[in-house]
């Protein structure tokens, strides 16, 4: 191939998902257009390095601190990046919550958990700034049994845990070590909508089936419900600037709640999926990626400035 056609490189980081990043890379080295997709294979990344990657699809740097130590640099010598790691190391599940209140949208009742335990050496006075002891009581009365204690990291799919009692969710905040937690209401339903969001406009909506841990063969494609949730679910993407998210709701009646407002890995895989819906999410990512390669967007950063 020639030098003009391998004008695009598209890099992946993935971690153990396979099905992905083998359909994706397949997907859009066959639509060729000088534009072409490999894994992205690092070492140490040298502060004058310019990355040779027009676009990087981020599946990895919520597990791993060094992707995305690498993709900030990235970013800042211009590569786009899938998606934005400035704007997804400042996001977590509870600051998407309130991003629903601040849109308008509902919600279950949410709050944040102080640590119990901190990475690093620390002393009485490392905590000063905590009430002690926690209102538990307070908690529970705000929140009620049974609850959702989860991580508030976003990405990927973290396991949660459900809570009965005061006396159990003390028991499994002490378990939580140096992990950041939140604890929020629980919507009894069974019925759970998760809408998949790639570049701000395409939105895949599909039942989500807890007692078989995957989705319904089904795609849901209108009505009222369906088309308020996919309303909601890219104005909350939009708000984010997300080219690739995830957003998750349960039904409570006619009313929608959005339980998690952002995950931009959310898991695209095989066993998860029907065969339609796994390549609906491969035509549209690898679509938005080569789109954004042959048509840059701003990607913002924490400092502006012009590079040399």
């Amino acid at each position: 191939m020639s030098t003009q056609e391998e004008s695009h490189r598209i890099g992946l980081i993935v971690g153990n998902e396979t099905d992905l990043p083998t359909a994706l890379i397949r997907e859009i080295n066959e639509k060729g257009a000088g534009i072409s997709a490999e894994l992205v294979k690092l070492g140490a990344t040298f502060v004058d390095e310019r990355p040779n990657y027009s676009l990087i699809i981020d599946r990895m740097s919520h597990e791993i601190p060094y992707y995305r130590t690498y993709l900030k640099h990235a970013a800042t010598q211009g590569t786009m990046i899938i998606d934005n790691p400035f704007s997804w190391a400042a996001d977590d599940r509870y600051y998407s919550m309130a991003m629903v209140r601040m849109l308008g949208l509902h919600g279950p009742r949410t709050l944040a958990l102080p640590n119990k335990h901190a990475k690093l050496n620390f002393g009485p006075n490392s905590f000063r700034n905590l009430k002690y002891p926690m209102d538990w009581q307070g908690i529970i009365d705000y929140v009620g049994v049974p609850a959702i204690l989860k991580d508030i990291d976003s990405g990927g799919r973290i396991p949660s845990q459900r809570v009965h009692s005061l006396d159990e969710l003390i028991q499994r905040y002490d378990e939580s070590d140096t992990r950041s937690m939140i604890l929020q209401q629980l919507i009894e339903s069974d019925q759970h909508i998760h809408c998949f969001v790639v570049g701000q406009e395409k939105v895949l909506t599909l039942n989500y089936a807890k007692s078989e841990d995957r989705y319904l063969a089904n795609i849901e494609t209108g009505g009222e419900l369906i088309d308020r949730v996919r309303r909601e679910a890219l104005a909350l993407t939009s708000a984010y600037g997300y080219d690739i998210n995830m957003v998750e709701f349960v039904i409570d009646g006619s009313q929608p709640y959005i339980t998690n407002g952002s995950n931009p890995c959310p898991i695209i895989d095989l066993e998860l999926m029907s065969e339609d819906q796994f390549a609906w999410c491969v035509k549209q990512i690898a679509n938005v990626a080569i789109d954004r390669c042959k048509n840059p967007v701003s990607q913002h950063t924490p400092f502006n400035f012009q590079r040399p």
